[in-house]
């Protein structure tokens, strides 16, 4: 360098080496990761260390990430993210920190990564604003216009539908934060967790903030949090037909969001959820689009389909870093379809395409997505379990297999690929499209970029695509069904909220029967069930299902159909020998009651007749089964399809829970191994009247309510009481005063439904079989095996189960479950840690029936006789007047043996929506023990504090939320979200369950 005087400095020394010692190794962009991983504390220290520390350390983007991954609830931005960090996370007033304060300066030292960043963190979007038409625009469109042009075919900008809306001059970042500016809205952002910001705070945020992936504003709940915002826009008729409006709001999926951002916010590469299709009108601001057809994966994007559940995780580069390094690759013909929204302008996306958005300035919008005829066999495909027909839908052909492309017909091809699948490794499916390396300007797997480049070393297949419902649909996995197959995580509604729409479709819009049936063959298959329902009926000469019928109906885990005065349940979870297993539990079950004369008979649909469906030779067949040995002729079948695990002689509950031992890997993990043969246990029960307690929720009074809570206590006891089958089946049946191993209450009359079974219906605990011992060690090693597995099941859950919490469940859990029932009883010095439980009693599993006002006058005074324990809940009324009664329990399907405070869950948290009364009244007609434990220490490591935990109800019950099958802990923090602020899963415990320690059994 030549100074003013002529005279030459050499360039200042590279201060790197020195100043970062053996870490010079790692790339800036590895040492940024590293760093952002750190606690802030640590953070600081290391800014103390070398000048080329200091650099990194202070870098806006490190406290950025790393506020958002401590951030949670009610978040404020503090003027800069290292500010806000050193006010939210280490207590400094927002005074005491000084912004203006000037950094230290060094020379010999330069990162064009860093570089790059601070680019995209103060770069202008002006230039962006060139819009060369690509995406059509149109004015007046029709109804049928937009049906034969575009929907379901092609992005297209549409004018004029906005302009009667009060929107149009209200949803202004200024008139927004004065109207609604103490209104807390979600914050979405990559990485971060869910945060919510006032409306003000965000404003005042998107003036100061210099962030390259701004925090950005996408609230499914505005509607909920700011209600007038529902008034200022209307759905434009072209978009009006959305079948998802059958359901409920709560029960529906995400449909509509609030989107504000500054500039260089957006929405990265993505397809919409569901394969749905999508509009966005922009009230305020500029937008860029960019858009791909179905199947053709943008230039640095990697899409992940795992094996297992289907789930999609697509990794993206922001909206800002794609547009500015790996748009400027791409040759003309590559380029996606492009186009600028200007205020007042609705754009429509179709179903299955990529796009991405980029804010050219300070925006608001609003959007919906929405499913109609034209998109909904695919949205009913992307629910089908299995994940190679999510990854063709998505990637096109890099996600066909070489061995598919010999059986695939070409349907309407419009797009040929170079495929190269050398690195797709079995479980996780990764379709890698591009590997960037130092520079993001170098792709170093040009054989990886969809569109780009040839390389006459690299083998390529070119194969056609074709976004149609016939092409994907012969992607699917014969193997996986929507009974037997894991429910896709990211899928944007449950799996019994699925089958609930289908038949919400079925029955409400009869027009459309052709189209719903075809996507619930798709999803459900449901034709292949029908045949099944026509067999049994025919064998059984029961009417055939009329048109209504022809479906499956319910929320459970099998296919369950109603024709005329019968529900026929086949059974298929689980795969066949856990069918068989459950079948014979649950007939082995109506035995007992039979046998035992319980008062719960009353209250279960009779069994009817049971049996075996099979095909053979392309026709079906009928056999009956009474629930005890196995068919001869079905042995062969079975061994000829090369399944032997069907051998042994007796199915029923013990039988089902050795299946539950080996499954749980006690003895090895066991494969069940039956797939693709064609036999299916089924039952058929007396059909119910009146209705399902979840039809009825929203019209049921209070005293009904509570009468409801009583006959739930009571018909629970009742169940927990009968004893274990194994124990009766040793004995004589008739001759109860030679089952030795069960006691029953002198006082207790089974037969006579008004007296009260005694708690001591159970087992000694001096004389605990090995059958007990048995059935106790598979529960406690399944509950072992599932803690095991347990950060990782909790995290793939995700929202709203707070991450940090997440942490702390295996420090909450007992080291080992054996310690949390090593324990003595205190009640008549009885064991009652094993019995019978239903594990499924929700509202759609409990059935009420309409009766005249005298009879509920009368039932109620009977119960009332009972003493304290009766409820008599009859309002003032008129005589005649028609009132909902509890009739039914439901659905034993999933019997099982254990401790029964599972029983409990579900009914509080489904049931009873976590209302506190309710429960109460239940415990009281409940009344049998808990099991108290009084646990002695068998070390010295023990303590107090572990000991003293064992003993509450309440620990044990939230051990089983966490470690459940279901998430039980999702539905927690979401109907109690003050608890997402929870430090510990004490106060969660406390919170959720802390009444049961306050039970008193009578």
């Amino acid at each position: 360098m030549e100074s003013d005087g002529g005279m030459v400095f050499p360039p200042p020394k590279d201060r790197r080496p020195d100043a970062l010692g053996d870490l010079t190794v790692l790339s800036d962009e590895l040492l940024c990761a590293i760093f952002e991983s750190l606690p802030p504390s640590d953070i600081g220290r290391l800014a103390c260390v070398s000048s080329v520390l200091y650099i990194f350390c202070n870098e806006e983007p490190l406290w950025m990430g790393i506020c958002l991954r401590r951030a949670g609830g009610l978040f404020e931005y503090r003027g800069t993210w290292k500010a806000t960090a050193l006010c939210e996370y280490f207590g400094f007033l927002p005074g005491c920190v000084d912004p203006c304060r000037k950094p230290m300066c060094f020379d010999g030292f330069s990162s064009m990564f860093l570089y790059k960043r601070w680019y995209r963190c103060f770069t202008a979007l002006d230039g962006f604003s060139m819009d060369i038409g690509k995406v059509e625009r149109k004015t007046n469109l029709t109804l049928e216009e937009f049906s034969v042009e575009y929907d379901g075919k092609k992005p297209v900008l549409l004018t004029g539908l906005s302009q009667n809306w009060p929107a149009i001059n209200k949803w202004t970042v200024e008139q927004l934060a004065e109207d609604y500016g103490d209104a807390a809205f979600r914050i979405s952002q990559r990485n971060a967790k869910k945060i919510r910001m006032k409306f003000k705070d965000y404003a005042s945020y998107m003036k100061a903030q210099h962030d390259e992936d701004p925090l950005y504003v996408f609230d499914d709940k505005f509607g909920e949090v700011a209600p007038g915002l529902l008034k200022d826009y209307s759905v434009p008729h072209l978009f009006q037909e959305d079948f998802f409006d059958v359901l409920e709001e709560d029960k529906r999926p995400p449909f509509r969001w609030l989107v504000v951002g500054p500039e260089r916010s957006g929405a990265s590469w993505h397809v919409d959820p569901a394969l749905t299709s999508a509009w966005n009108t922009l009230l305020s601001g500029r937008k860029r689009w960019a858009l791909y057809p179905p199947g053709r994966v943008p230039l640095g994007v990697t899409v992940h389909v795992n094996e297992e559940d289907g789930d999609v995780n697509i990794e993206t580069p922001s909206s800002l870093q794609w547009w500015l390094e790996f748009y400027p690759l791409l040759a003309e013909h590559e380029k996606p379809l492009e186009c600028t929204q200007l205020p007042g302008e609705t754009i429509f996306v179709p179903s299955g395409w990529w796009h991405c958005v980029l804010n050219l300035e300070n925006s608001v919008a609003v959007t919906q997505n929405f499913v109609n005829a034209s998109n909904f066999e695919f949205v009913c495909l992307d629910m089908t379990p299995g994940y190679h027909h999510k990854g063709v839908s998505r990637a096109g052909s890099l996600a066909i297999h070489k061995d598919d492309f010999k059986s695939l017909e070409l349907i309407e091809p419009y797009s040929v690929e170079h495929l190269n699948l050398s690195d797709m490794s079995r479980k996780g499916k990764r379709l890698k499209l591009s590997e960037v390396g130092e520079s993001p300007y170098a792709c170093k797997s040009i054989e990886h970029v969809l569109n780009g480049g040839s390389n006459s070393s690299i083998h390529s297949v070119f194969q056609p695509f074709s976004y149609t419902i016939d092409y994907l649909s012969s992607f699917l996995d014969e193997d996986k069904g929507h009974y037997n197959s894991y429910w896709c995580t990211s899928n944007c509604i449950g799996q019994r909220e699925f089958r609930e729409w289908l038949q919400r479709l079925w029955i409400e819009k009869p027009g459309l029967r052709d189209l719903v049936w075809k996507g619930a063959c798709i999803a459900l298959d449901a034709d292949g069930w029908f045949q099944c329902l026509m067999g049994i009926c025919s064998f059984h000469n029961l009417p055939l299902p009329s048109e209504d019928e022809k479906l499956p109906v319910g929320t459970g885990s099998n296919p369950v159909y109603l024709t005329a005065n019968h529900v026929i349940k086949i059974y298929v979870e689980g795969g066949l020998e856990f069918s068989v297993n459950s079948l014979g539990t649950e007939l082995e079950f109506y035995s007992l009651l039979c046998r035992v004369q319980s008062p719960l008979k009353a209250h279960v649909p009779d069994v009817l007749a049971s049996g075996f469906l099979f095909c053979e030779n392309g026709a079906y067949r009928i056999l009956p089964w009474n629930g005890r040995q196995f068919p001869e002729a079905l042995e062969n079948f079975v061994r000829q399809s090369g399944y032997s695990r069907l051998s042994h002689s007796e199915f029923g509950l013990w039988s089902k829970k050795q299946f539950e031992f080996r499954r749980a890997g006690i003895n090895g993990l066991v494969n069940d191994g039956s797939e693709g043969i064609n036999l299916w246990p089924y039952i058929i029960t007396k059909k119910c009247n009146g209705d399902m307690f979840a039809n009825l929720r929203n019209v049921l009074t209070r005293d009904e309510l509570l009468n409801l809570s009583s006959f739930l206590g009571e018909q629970v006891r009742n169940l927990h009481l009968i004893p274990l089958p194994s124990i009766l089946n040793s004995c004589d049946a008739n001759s109860p005063e030679k089952i030795s191993k069960v006691q029953l209450d002198k006082n207790c009359d089974l037969g006579n439904e008004s007296a009260v079974p005694s708690a001591s219906y159970h087992m000694e605990a001096t004389e605990i079989t090995n059958l007990g011992k048995e059935m106790q060690k598979v529960f406690v090693e399944t509950m072992n095996r599932r803690k095991r597995a347990i950060s990782d099941r909790l995290a793939k859950w995700g929202d709203p189960i707070p991450s940090k919490l997440v942490d702390k469940a295996i420090e909450y859990l007992p080291k080992d479950f054996a310690r949390l029932f090593d324990a003595k009883i205190e009640h008549d010095g009885c064991d009652k840690f094993l019995t019978w439980i239903h594990m499924d009693i929700m509202d759609d599993n409990v059935y009420m029936e309409r009766c005249l006002f005298n009879q509920c006058l009368r039932d109620s005074s009977q119960d009332a006789n009972k003493g304290e324990h009766g409820v008599l809940n009859v309002p003032n009324a008129v005589s005649g007047l028609r009132r909902w009664q509890p009739s039914y329990i439901l659905d034993f399907g999933d019997l099982s043996v254990g401790d029964p405070l599972l029983d409990l869950i579900p009914i509080y948290l489904d049931v009873f929506r976590g209302d506190s009364l309710l429960f109460e009244q239940f415990l009281k007609s409940y009344r049998l023990p808990l099991i108290t434990c009084t646990v002695q220490p068998k070390s010295d490591t023990d303590v107090q504090v572990d000991l003293e935990k064992f003993k509450r109800i309440s620990y044990r019950a939230m051990c089983y939320c966490i470690l459940h099958e279901d998430n039980v802990l999702g539905v927690i923090f979401d109907m109690w979200k003050e608890l997402r602020k929870c430090e510990s899963w004490e106060e969660v415990e406390a919170a959720v369950w802390g009444c049961l320690n306050n039970y008193q059994p009578v």
